[in-house]
């Protein structure tokens, strides 16, 4: 299955933040959770400050605040007959990854991973509204993590 991952940068600075890394991650983790298609699938990464994800948060969420990350899946409920699968879109705010990574006292690589694999869970149709599925979806970003190294 071919994947494409289109990842856009659009902050200053953080340069350990390497999307060649990133995207084969994507890819590694996509290839393993998600069925096969026949059709190249899509997904799309924008790495951005606190006020673009605040602003997204804002008119998409009706939340008026920054977060960590956002994802839009548009797999869930329309029917793509394109010439892509498109998976979704992740939006990360590299600021509120850095300020989680200091509050929780975690490295920057675990907090930037931990908030990737979230996002790319919710496309995958995972959810933690429920209590149940919360910790279905907790229990998979922790086996995720730790194949990668990337520890409490």
């Amino acid at each position: 299955m071919e994947i494409i991952v289109d990842i856009t940068k659009e902050i200053e600075g953080y340069e350990d933040v390497v999307p060649e890394k990133i995207e084969s991650y994507i890819k590694e983790i996509i290839a393993k959770e998600y069925p096969p298609e026949d059709r190249p699938l899509y997904i799309s990464l924008l790495l951005t400050d606190n006020e673009t994800i605040h602003e997204i948060n804002k008119n998409y969420r009706n939340k008026d605040s920054a977060t960590d990350v956002i994802s839009f899946a548009y797999n869930e409920d329309e029917e793509n007959d394109g010439f892509y699968e498109v998976l979704g879109d992740i939006i990360i705010s590299l600021e509120k990854v850095k300020e989680q990574s200091f509050d929780y006292g975690h490295s920057y690589d675990r907090e930037f991973y931990y908030v990737l694999t979230h996002g790319i869970l919710h496309l995958l149709g995972y959810d933690h509204i429920e209590e149940e599925d919360k910790e279905e979806m907790r229990k998979k970003e922790e086996e995720i993590l730790e194949v990668y190294g990337y520890r409490r």
